[in-house]
């Protein structure tokens, strides 16, 4: 498996972006619209610009990564497992790090929120990655050697 394929990493890096902001937007705007309405360090109107290209630069780099990660082919353990694993990494962050410097109104459902949405969406940026590697791979055409 090729690392800087760059159809891929374009496309892994438009799928981060697309799940990530599925995801988080669905958490911040909708489901848990109270919990983050609750921190009063947060601004009520995000620029999002400044989030955008932080997801640019993640997805491109996590995108370039993941065919390091699979050593040689992809599936749907490999993804999901990339997912998982780059999901600890990332989540640990506003999960455990942010309720210990921010004043938040509960540790534990942050943590639970915060933790439970990140691995959602770092889990389903995995698959959507196993589906881009083992899809564009599979359909290259390899010619056919003569007899």
């Amino acid at each position: 498996m090729k690392t800087s394929d760059p159809l891929k990493i374009a496309l892994g890096t438009l799928g981060y972006v697309v799940v990530t902001f599925l995801t988080q937007g669905t958490s911040h705007f909708a489901i848990n619209r109270e919990h983050y309405a609750a921190v009063a360090s947060l601004r009520t109107e995000p620029i999002f610009a400044l989030g955008i290209a932080s997801m640019l630069i993640q997805g491109s780099i996590l995108s370039y990564l993941y065919p390091i990660f699979c050593r040689g082919g992809s599936s749907w353990i490999k993804g999901l497992g990339y997912g998982v694993l780059i999901g600890v990494f990332f989540v640990s962050y506003p999960a455990l790090a942010e309720p210990g410097k921010y004043i938040v109104p509960s540790i534990p459902s942050w943590i639970m929120v915060e933790g439970s949405v990140g691995l959602i969406q770092f889990g389903l940026f995995g698959l959507l990655l196993a589906a881009i590697y083992r899809s564009l791979s599979d359909h290259r055409v390899v010619p056919a050697h003569g007899p």
